[in-house]
Order: C-alpha cells, then structure tokens, then sequence
C-alpha cells in the first residue's frame, strides 16, 4: 500500500537524522575556528594574551582587552573586568568588536577561548567549559575584589557564565540571548526526536539561576532567529526581585548592540 511506503520512507529519514545528530552533535553545536599557537591576533584594540597549560595536552587562551589610553589616562585604574564568555562561532577574534562598550565605560574586558576554538586546545566536553571558566575566574580573582567582577554570557556563552554565577560571587550577572538549557534548545529545533537522550550537552541556564544571589540582567531581542525569544522567556519567572529582563524589540540574535535601548541599559550597568 501507498501510506506503507511513505511510512518506510519517513521512518528511514527520521533514522539517518536522528543518527547524524547524535553523533554529529559537536558540529551542529558549535562551529570554530582555530589558531596557531603562535599565530598572532589581529586587533586594533590594547591587549595582552595569556596562555594557561590546563594539564599536559591542554591549552587555555585568553586575551585580556585592556583601557584605550587615549580614552583614559595611564594612571586610572579600571573600574574593575568583564569576564566575557562568547557563543559558539569562531574565535576571540569574532567577538573582539563587542569590547569598546564595556572598556569606554572603564572596564577590562577578558575572554577565553573554549577547547578547540582559536588557541585553546583540550577535549571539547561541559565539564571543561565549565572548568576553562573557573580558571578565568580564579586569574580575574588575583587582581580585582568580587565587586569589580562583572561575568557576562553572549548566546552559548550564557550557561556557561550562569554556572560559574551560581558557584562564584560577582558584582552582577549579564545574558545576553539566554537558552533555558541546550536540551530544551534542541528540541525547539528536533521535537519529534528524544533529546534528552541523545544529546549529551546540557548546561541548564535555568537551574543554575535558581542559585545566583547576584544581580541578573538579561538582553532578548523578539526576532531572534537562533536561540528564541520564547526561550529567555522561560527564564524571567526564575529571576529574584531587582533582576531585570529586557526586551528588545526587533532584535535579532546579533544585533542588539545596534539598538538604543540596548545601549542605555548597558551604560547603566557600567557607571
């Protein structure tokens, strides 16, 4: 019969896609670029790059963005970092552009690189996201109080930043482009597949905000195309009395900075 067939069809297809995301998860997930260790950054930006070995074959990058002396003067000491967590593109280099709101407010800005983007080097598990973050923290930590500490996530990099919230004091918590979990991501894209047990990220933004006593400030623009307005929205009724949750009319996923009311919000938070 006919249906029989189509109902071999569709069941074969739902086999080749459920078996090429399990096991091609990583490259659906995240999509860098790397470096020579050697090989150097090409910013117009004041900066000092740092390597970490994080164990004997692994690499931790991280590029320490410094204050433009002709915006301040030598002696001002910053008002304190950002630990900036990027999303799943590329390199430090892509990300590189965001830097000038937060340091011509005062700010250093630090990012890392995850395992297997840019120079950072290791196995690319949740686990090592998690711990490449703490020794951010720790190095950040040396040099400025918890106060002076702001942790801001941008898009895969917001669980990331959420987690190492909900273990480490900060003076606030920013997202920008929030997921509830990676799971509940995926199923967004995958309803029909069981993600729970096939995709073995997690990062669940939504119980790590369950144990941040800081400040959280999320950014969510409406016509987000990669990680849903409906998303961050799960998140709000998760937020303490004072967090704020900001909409972003019209925005999409990468352009929030473009929008005015982004801009205020984040000068704000910075003076």
């Amino acid at each position: 019969m006919k249906w029989s067939r189509y109902l071999k069809i569709f069941l074969l297809l739902y086999a080749i896609v459920g078996i090429a995301v399990y096991y091609l998860q990583d490259q659906f997930l995240f999509h860098p670029e790397t470096m020579l260790k050697k090989e150097p950054f090409d910013f117009k930006l004041p900066h000092k790059e740092i390597n970490i070995p994080f164990d004997a074959s692994s690499n931790l990058n991280i590029v320490q963005f410094l204050l433009d002396s002709n915006l301040h003067p030598a002696s001002k000491m910053p008002k304190g970092v950002v630990l900036y967590f990027h999303g799943n593109r590329k390199n430090i280099s892509w990300y590189a552009k965001y830097v000038p709101a937060f340091t011509a407010a005062g700010y250093e800005v630090w990012m890392i690189d995850y395992p297997g983007f840019g120079k950072s080097t290791g196995p690319l598990t949740e686990d090592r996201l998690y711990a490449y973050s703490a020794q951010l923290y720790k190095l950040a930590r040396s040099r400025y109080g918890v106060d002076s500490i702001i942790l801001y996530g941008k898009s895969m990099g917001t669980g990331v930043a959420a987690e190492l919230a909900s273990k480490q004091k900060a003076k606030m918590l920013v997202l920008e482009t929030p997921y509830y979990s990676i799971r509940s991501l995926m199923k967004r894209y995958l309803p029909i597949y069981p993600i729970d047990r096939m995709i073995h990220y997690e990062i669940p933004t939504y119980k790590f905000l369950q144990n941040i006593m800081e400040p959280v400030v999320i950014f969510q623009g409406t016509d987000d195309g990669v990680v849903p307005y409906s998303q961050a929205k799960k998140l709000q009724p998760l937020l303490k009395k004072g967090d704020q949750f900001i909409t972003i009319e019209g925005g999409s996923h990468n352009d929030l900075m473009d929008y005015p009311l982004y801009r205020q919000k984040l000068d704000s938070l910075l003076h």
